[in-house]
């Protein structure tokens, strides 16, 4: 293997830790080109679709690439905005927020980026401008609560594809997840108050996730059992019964069964019984996207009230507030225990002898 060698390096260059804050991934701009590119890197993926690789080759290069990047780019024109991809925007303003509020405490030995699995800035290309800056202790912070094999485990692939190719690794601690951490469930009982402060309180406060094959809960990924608890404790802050709340599951994608309730069906089945007005929050997103604008935000918005509901209501993601960067800042704090820097002295020395 030909190992990658920086053009930077130098023995006496000061040792750094690095935070690396990884998210989904976007287009580079709401076109039907851009959207072919993103989505074949994303859908090629063994870890999001898990299928025999020479029968999903052709369903995605002979079908859904030559149909679904056009329905998806118009998606995008409706949620862009002059900043670009709110996903992009968003999780750009948490990592800003997340350098300001580690910088007391860690001032330059510590290196906060972002990358997305999918599409730019890719976590190749970070982690190699973070190596070349110094860093040698390197923690991968995935923005999903919720521990899944199609996105934690998947960044965790890419982090370890890009590390393969360095001569020098550095140690290397990853997040898993941080569903129940009680700053995050704070987080969003606050928000979900926040908001009924301002609008007053819904018959029921829907929790939606994103949905995963239910074959795939089957093999044993933990992601419903996470998605539940999550709910659960925040119910519990929120002081609220069973009878007033639920979770379901959205965006499901092909013929096959996956995770249920389904979101819009749910939302179809509560204005079927009477329910007149329900709340929507999706605490596995870290960020507003185009599943929670539109999908959430538009579309399931239409099945409800089309289905006789009369008033439904979107709590946005946590994005950059001050409760999520808080409970963001106390989950690096956690995992960054116990790491210092080298002595630069011995180093400095030996570059010297040489």
């Amino acid at each position: 293997m030909q190992y990658r060698n920086s053009e930077s390096f130098n023995h006496s260059q000061p040792d750094k830790i690095g935070v690396l804050v990884t998210n989904l991934g976007t287009p580079d701009a709401p076109t039907k080109q851009a959207l072919k590119r993103y989505l074949k890197e994303f859908l090629s993926d063994p870890r999001v679709v898990e299928a025999p690789r020479w029968l999903w080759w052709l369903i995605l290069n002979l079908v859904i690439l030559n149909i679904r990047p056009a329905r998806s780019a118009h998606a995008y024109q409706t949620v862009w905005t002059e900043r670009g991809s709110p996903l992009m925007f968003h999780t750009q303003d948490q990592v800003n927020a997340l350098r300001q509020s580690l910088a007391a405490e860690w001032g330059e030995s510590l290196v906060v980026e972002f990358a997305m699995r999918y599409g730019n800035p890719s976590i190749d290309s970070t982690i190699n401008r973070m190596l070349d800056q110094g860093v040698r202790k390197l923690l991968v912070l995935p923005l999903y609560p919720q521990y899944c094999a199609s996105t934690t485990a998947s960044t965790f692939d890419a982090v370890s594809a890009c590390l393969q190719k360095r001569r020098w690794m550095p140690e290397v601690r990853f997040i898993g997840q941080y569903h129940d951490q009680e700053a995050y469930i704070q987080a969003l009982a606050d928000s979900i108050q926040t908001h009924w402060q301002a609008h007053g309180r819904a018959e029921r406060l829907l929790f939606s996730y994103h949905g995963i094959p239910q074959r795939y809960l089957d093999n044993g990924d933990p992601y419903h059992c996470q998605c539940l608890k999550t709910s659960r404790l925040v119910a519990e802050k929120l002081g609220l019964d069973k009878i007033h709340y639920l979770s379901a599951f959205q965006s499901r994608f092909g013929r096959e069964e996956w995770l249920k309730p389904y979101t819009d069906e749910t939302l179809k089945a509560l204005a079927g019984e009477g329910v007149k007005s329900v709340q929507v929050v999706c605490p596995g997103f870290s960020a507003d996207c185009l599943e929670t604008i539109e999908e959430i935000g538009v579309e399931n918005r239409d099945y409800f009230l089309e289905a006789g509901g009369e008033r439904y209501e979107y709590i946005p993601a946590l994005n950059a507030s001050t409760e999520h960067i808080q409970a963001l800042t106390n989950v690096i704090r956690q995992n960054l225990q116990g790491w210092r820097l080298s002595d630069q002295q011995d180093r400095t020395k030996l570059a010297e002898q040489h």
